[in-house]
């Protein structure tokens, strides 16, 4: 019986350096080499942030071009309706009050009645002259007013 409790410590002895051998892998660096692994895979990490955020301002900075660019096309769109609507209203034959004025894109859309075919003409000429005026599509009827 001794025989068989000596047997088995010594195996479980040798098994036990075995194993302690085998977990033995980076854990024999210094702690210099360590530190220095650890720096280095900090750094890498800050690299990494520091595009992503590169990235990420770059992107913020293109959608707020993109609303600038938007919003100053509203406000210039904006700006031709009320010259159009302006000058429509310095013809005696037309009214501002019955042609309502779109405008998108430098593009006009005139809606509403002229009250004869000259004036309902003459309406596409006065927004064709309108500084940032693209193209005219008048949608005027010819009909009283009234």
């Amino acid at each position: 019986m001794n025989a068989l409790k000596t047997t088995t410590t010594v195996a479980a002895l040798a098994a036990a350096f075995a194993l302690a051998a085998c977990d033995r892998n980076s854990d024999e660096r210094t702690a210099g080499e360590r530190l220095d692994g650890a720096v280095a895979s900090a750094e890498q990490r800050a690299d990494e942030a520091r595009s992503d955020v590169r990235r990420e301002s770059a992107e913020a900075r293109s959608d707020i071009n993109t609303a600038a660019n938007q919003a100053g096309d509203k406000m210039k769109d904006a700006a031709i309706t009320t010259k159009v609507n302006a000058e429509l209203a310095r013809d005696n034959d037309l009214s501002a009050l019955k042609i309502n004025v779109d405008t998108n894109e430098g593009r006009v859309v005139l809606r509403g009645t002229a009250p004869n075919a000259d004036a309902r003409d003459r309406a596409t000429t006065i927004a064709q002259r309108v500084d940032g005026v693209l193209a005219v599509d008048n949608q005027l009827t010819v009909g009283t007013q009234g």
